[in-house]
């Protein structure tokens, strides 16, 4: 397809060209109508200038009678320029005047109105007038009008000018139509090029934004920020596959090494049992490493899963209870804070699958060490805080320094003071990507001494209130 043809059949030319057409039709209505306002004054100056003629005469004929009256009409008809006259007896014989042959019927019809007319002047075509009609007493009857040619020629100017206007903004649609559809074809162009660099696997392109902030650039903004989101996606995939590759190596060797030990053993069911007890414990962390994985995929997708309303207290207290008996046999003190109705949107299983996460993590890496003042304690709060809901897990261990913060919430990170005990370094990631996907914030701070984990989730606004515990106040529990 030719350059011109692409711009004939851009949909900005056509856009273009039905705006200026429209603005055309709009600027003839608007000259229209300014021709009828102009026509309708000239007409009413006629009008006024035959009724101040016509009461003129009629005062004559009063005074002078039927020849005076004719005496004058005919000096005026006489003159250059004249007005029409015609006086005509109640037989509609003429008796004086300049008008030679007008429409039958006229002179009955008392009043304004434009009619048709040819003079005594020899060669005179036929013409148009405006006249008005009077009755005078005896059955006399009074013609007095005036020429239409300068109203015609009005017109004449009016249509004139309407067909410049036309043809001016035809020309104006033309150019630009043109001028449009090139600079957005070129615009397109540029966008389609950058798309097909993408396609083609380079997902560090980004469509072009011209700075204008039209709609073009809005367009574009937006598919930058989708692009970069599957940017992360897919820099996410490839960590996840390398993190796999490494992290569960070392798993997968214990669970092999396992089973060749149990066939070294020989007949020993002793040593058959315990070989199969620890092949199980290692199958049972590699499937919660790989629930864990499948947990985040779901939440950082952000589809399929369910919404619904429910109190984040509750989760709270649910996870609370399960955790009861582990906190007694690690001899923590196990606390629950919760306060009011604090009822968010979102999916309780993923939110409640963080906080039991972020407990376990408490429960293993928060105790304070052996011969430590601080007594060992695991706090977890729930409120609600302006427009959000926060429920945070605080312990008394040794905390994690800034530096490290940001770099823990990643998948399979795990510092190295928690590589000698069992963990995936996939807790801290499950709450971050959980957090997102509720359009919340995960954030890590000082609980002097220890950490505290704090989730915010946008709180469901005009949602209905649920009944707060029992005991109406702070909840707690206490375990160990």
């Amino acid at each position: 397809m030719t350059a011109l043809g692409k711009l004939f059949r851009a949909t900005a030319f056509r856009l273009a060209l039905a705006i200026l057409a429209l603005s055309a039709i709009g600027a003839g209505l608007v000259l229209a109508v300014i021709a009828w306002q102009v026509i309708s004054v000239v007409n009413g100056e006629i009008e006024q200038t035959i009724d101040a003629e016509a009461k003129g005469l009629i005062d004559t004929y009063m005074e002078g009678g039927l020849r005076q009256l004719g005496a004058v009409i005919e000096m005026r008809a006489r003159q250059p320029g004249a007005s029409l006259y015609l006086l005509t007896d109640f037989g509609g014989d003429p008796l004086a005047g300049n008008v030679q042959q007008i429409p039958l019927g006229v002179l009955d019809r008392p009043g304004f109105l434009p009619i048709g007319y040819s003079t005594n002047v020899k060669g005179d075509r036929s013409r148009q007038a405006l006249v008005g009609i009077y009755l005078l007493s005896g059955g006399l009857r009074l013609l007095i009008g005036h020429d239409l040619g300068d109203r015609a020629r009005i017109e004449k100017v009016m249509v004139r000018a309407l067909a410049i206007s036309l043809v001016f903004f035809a020309a104006l649609a033309a150019l630009g139509a043109l001028f449009v559809a090139r600079r957005v074809l070129r615009r397109i162009d540029a966008i389609n090029i950058s798309a097909h660099r993408i396609m083609a696997g380079d997902l560090t392109q980004r469509l072009p934004v011209s700075g204008s902030g039209d709609e073009l650039d809005r367009l574009a903004e937006g598919l930058n920020e989708m692009l970069a989101r599957i940017g992360e996606l897919m820099q996410g995939l490839r960590e996840v596959s390398d993190n796999i590759a490494h992290d569960l190596r070392t798993p997968l060797t214990r669970l092999r090494n396992h089973a060749e030990a149990a066939l070294a053993f020989g007949g020993d069911a002793a040593a058959y049992r315990t070989a199969l007890e620890k092949t199980i414990e290692e199958s049972d962390a590699l499937i919660k490493i790989f629930n864990a994985l499948l947990l985040i995929a779901r939440a950082e997708a952000g589809g399929g899963v369910e919404a619904q309303s429910f109190d984040v207290g509750e989760a709270v207290r649910s996870v609370a209870e399960l955790y009861e008996p582990i906190a007694e046999e690690e001899g923590v003190d196990l606390k629950v804070e919760t306060k009011g109705a604090l009822t968010v949107l979102g999916n309780r299983e993923l939110v409640a699958q963080t906080i039991a996460n972020l407990v376990d993590n408490a429960l293993k890496y928060g105790a304070p060490e052996a011969g430590a003042e601080v007594k060992p304690e695991v706090v977890i709060s729930a409120r609600r805080v302006g427009a959000s809901v926060e429920f945070a897990i605080a312990d008394r261990g040794p905390g994690i320094d800034l530096a490290d913060r940001a770099r823990v919430l990643e998948r399979f990170v795990r510092l190295e003071g928690s590589r000698s005990r069992p963990g995936s370094g996939l807790g801290l990631s499950l709450a971050a990507a959980v957090a997102r996907m509720h359009g919340g914030t995960v954030e890590l701070e000082d609980n002097h001494p220890g950490l505290r984990v704090c989730v915010a989730l946008p709180a469901e606004e005009e949602s209905p209130r649920l009944p707060a515990p029992a005991s109406g106040g702070v909840h707690e529990r206490h375990a160990g």
